[in-house]
């Protein structure tokens, strides 16, 4: 369908208000997005993590539709087991073809950590579900620790900042090229404040018949460290330095979706939030150059996967 943003005002939000996120959370913007593109019946899932423990404290909900919570590691197995079920019931007769559609919503922790084994299963054997990353760059629900999507040199309470550690070691895992190595039909990355772009590729998951994977960034001011009406400008920040890119890779062909002209320094993105406050020092200027070359890298490396395709 055509997203119109008239008919969007208009519908009913699968996600109910009242809910108990944070002021400024990106996650329920993003859910938002998501569930109001797709025109079918959706049955999600989402294992433990802040999306769930703000959307159902019982014996409340907020998910106006069926909804499964399970644990950190298999929510991916969970619906696909769903999915599956649904395709035996209507092969058998005895359910109609609804054209339900299946989404899971994992935070990084539970994507690209804990449950990454169960991801990989599920997409090998190619179940017709979309997987959305909540990605924000730590375990936030748990008190902010390190998870294999914080990037190098941030401040969290399992790498803590001193005169001998100056936030994460490591680099990040790409896991949307980890994805795309599955050669799945789809994969992409997203951002909330590009609602257009988001919304088109969630259209273009769904439609697509086997598994498809979007990694959203997705802000947030607690664990981030910065004022909660800045969750819109973070994410078009992000894209602006070239920190996250938007791109999109169908049937292994790569497309970017933004370029930023003029592409700002990543000390743009680093002044911007709390967790990098100590970057900013004289000592740590070779770390900002270190991490400033590996954004360039993967950018340079992205174009040129684009350009062949």
């Amino acid at each position: 369908m055509a997203i119109r943003l008239t008919e969007i005002c208009n519908q009913e939000d699968r996600l109910a208000p009242g809910h108990r996120a944070c002021i400024g959370c990106g996650e329920t913007i993003i859910v938002r997005q998501v569930l109001q593109a797709i025109d079918s019946p959706v049955v999600a899932a989402s294992p433990t993590g802040c999306l769930e423990i703000v959307t159902s404290p019982y014996p409340f909900t907020a998910w106006r539709m069926p909804w499964i919570h399970n644990a950190f590691e298999n929510s991916a197995t969970t619906l696909a087991g769903a999915e599956t079920a649904y395709r035996s019931l209507v092969k058998q007769g005895k359910t109609e073809d609804r054209g339900i559609k299946f989404v899971v919503f994992g935070g990084d922790g539970a994507t690209y950590d804990i449950g990454l084994q169960f991801l990989s299963g599920v997409v090998e054997r190619g179940h017709r579900l979309l997987y959305v990353c909540l990605n924000n760059e730590a375990y936030m629900n748990t008190g902010i620790q390190r998870s294999g999507a914080t990037p190098m040199g941030t401040w969290t309470t399992t790498t803590p900042v001193g005169k001998v550690i100056p936030g994460k070691r490591e680099n990040r895992k790409d896991l949307t090229a980890i994805m795309v190595a599955h050669h799945i039909p789809y994969a992409a990355q997203a951002a909330p404040h590009a609602w257009r772009d988001l919304m088109t590729k969630v259209q273009k998951a769904v439609a697509i018949d086997g598994p498809s994977f979007i990694n959203v960034l997705t802000p947030c001011p607690r664990g981030w460290r910065y004022d909660t009406d800045k969750t819109i400008a973070l994410s078009k920040l992000a894209t602006e330095t070239c920190i996250w890119p938007l791109y999109e890779v169908i049937d292994g062909d790569w497309k970017l979706n933004f370029r930023p002209s003029p592409k700002r320094p990543i000390t743009d993105w680093f002044q911007s939030q709390g967790r990098f406050t100590h970057l900013l020092s004289p000592e740590n200027k070779h770390l900002v150059d270190e991490i400033q070359a590996i954004v360039d890298r993967e950018w340079d490396r992205l174009l040129e996967r684009c350009k062949a395709s």
